[in-house]
């Protein structure tokens, strides 16, 4: 397990890259590396939420769960300057990169720390969570950010998470329904879900 993405510590030995990308009509030069999630290029499902996501009506930060090298979280924090976009990762490299790629792009309203699922997150009135998660942690791991998620969301808050029909889409939904007021399939393209559940 030292050598997942989802290890604290990879002890896979480090293969720098360096490439740029195009996101919410935004430039990015990211840093990458090995033991790290999709470290080639950002991968189809997180663009595809990236892409699709709607900023929540509903003043507050934002929180960015599993945030890898920072994708998501610095694509936001870079199109509404106004919010504050919390990133986490249990990977410490990936943290590292994150605020490595947070400092190149000139992007200074991101929070980024260390927390396994939300369990070091103590903020608890976020207008919008958003998750690529780590499927091959486990569901058990995926529901725990789910309900975790729904306990540290603003009431009308929306968590949005991107998850293909083959690793659990189906089951995550079932899950979100039992706990959140409003489920919602906003996007299908490939096999990748992009759902929406609201807290009311």
């Amino acid at each position: 397990m030292s050598n997942h993405y989802y290890s604290e510590k990879p002890t896979v030995d480090s293969e720098e890259r360096d490439w740029t990308f195009t996101l919410r009509g935004q430039t990015f030069k990211f840093y990458s590396d090995r033991g790290v999630f999709s470290k080639n290029e950002v991968d189809f499902g997180s663009k595809l939420l990236i892409d699709v996501f709607v900023f929540p009506t509903l003043d507050g930060d934002l929180l960015d769960v599993g945030c890898g090298y920072g994708p998501i979280g610095l694509s936001l924090a870079g199109s509404e300057k106004s919010r504050v976009v919390h990133m986490v990762d249990v990977n410490e490299r990936a943290l590292h990169l994150s605020a490595r790629n947070a400092e190149r792009n000139s992007i200074n309203n991101v929070n980024i720390y260390k927390s396994n699922c939300l369990d070091g997150v103590s903020k608890t009135d976020f207008a919008a969570i958003l998750t690529n998660p780590p499927i091959r942690a486990g569901k058990k791991v995926v529901h725990t950010i789910f309900e975790q998620s729904y306990e540290q969301l603003k009431d009308q808050g929306e968590l949005w998470i991107v998850i293909q029909k083959k690793q659990g889409a189906p089951s995550a939904i079932e899950k979100l329904q039992s706990q959140f007021g409003e489920v919602t399939v906003v996007e299908k393209k490939k096999g990748y879900f992009i759902i929406k559940a609201k807290k009311v």
